[in-house]
């Protein structure tokens, strides 16, 4: 998120290909996850999701680019692992990229809306007008 940006202020990002996959910030934090710890498991943990889940959404992004975004490795004597294949990379990075340019062309207008909020203790809340 952009560093303009209040910390409660906050722009999610999803991108839909038809039918076929739909890229937001959950996958991507997942992807960067499992590129930080080489594990879905811990990536999930990390995301506090299932490892049912991770595996779910790392089998359905894998299965909608013609490469796959992540590896994997069975555990065993010598452990699993997973890590980012290049296209895996290539997809994380752009997507952030695309984030990063959203958020600086609209960060103006983000802020004009947020100035025409209302204050926390003001606040209406009652729409009845009282009534």
């Amino acid at each position: 998120m952009s560093e303009e940006l209040d910390d409660e202020t906050r722009l999610r990002l999803r991108i839909y290909f038809g039918a076929r996959l739909m890229l937001g910030p959950g996958k991507a934090d997942l992807l960067e996850g499992i590129r930080d710890t080489g594990s879905i498991a811990a990536a999930g943990r990390r995301m506090a999701m299932s490892y049912k889940r991770a595996w779910s959404l790392v089998e359905e992004m894998n299965a909608a680019f013609k490469e796959p975004l992540v590896a994997s490795a069975r555990g065993g004597s010598k452990g699993g692992g997973a890590h980012l294949t290049e296209t895996g990379e290539a997809v994380l990075t752009q997507y952030r990229a695309i984030l990063a340019e959203v958020e600086a062309a609209s960060e103006a207008r983000i802020a004009m809306i947020r100035g025409m909020l209302a204050e926390r203790d003001d606040m209406r809340l009652d729409m009845s007008g009282g009534k």
